[in-house]
């Protein structure tokens, strides 16, 4: 499983409603805290589908690269300014 490890995708900056801070989605470990604890509603169809990719992705059913383009997906349908973020 690849819970907390680096994964291999560009890490997204995430822009969340009502949180002081933005936050950063480095790992699918990261992934999975903010879109069970931080997501701002959890009806839509995008983030249903990013949450099983990111499960997916875990579980190595799906390279994390395609949980990324889900994971944007359920930002833009959830109205949050996504930014891609370069490793130094």
């Amino acid at each position: 499983m690849n819970w907390n490890t680096a994964s291999t995708f560009t890490p997204i900056g995430l822009a969340l409603r009502e949180q002081p801070a933005r936050k950063v989605v480095r790992t699918l470990g990261d992934a999975a805290y903010i879109l069970i604890k931080h997501w701002p509603y959890n009806d839509g169809e995008e983030y249903v589908g990013a949450v099983k990719a990111c499960v997916d992705a875990i579980s190595g059913r799906i390279a994390p690269e395609q949980f990324r383009e889900a994971l944007l997906r359920a930002a833009d349908e959830a109205g949050i300014s996504t930014l891609s973020l370069v490793h130094q």
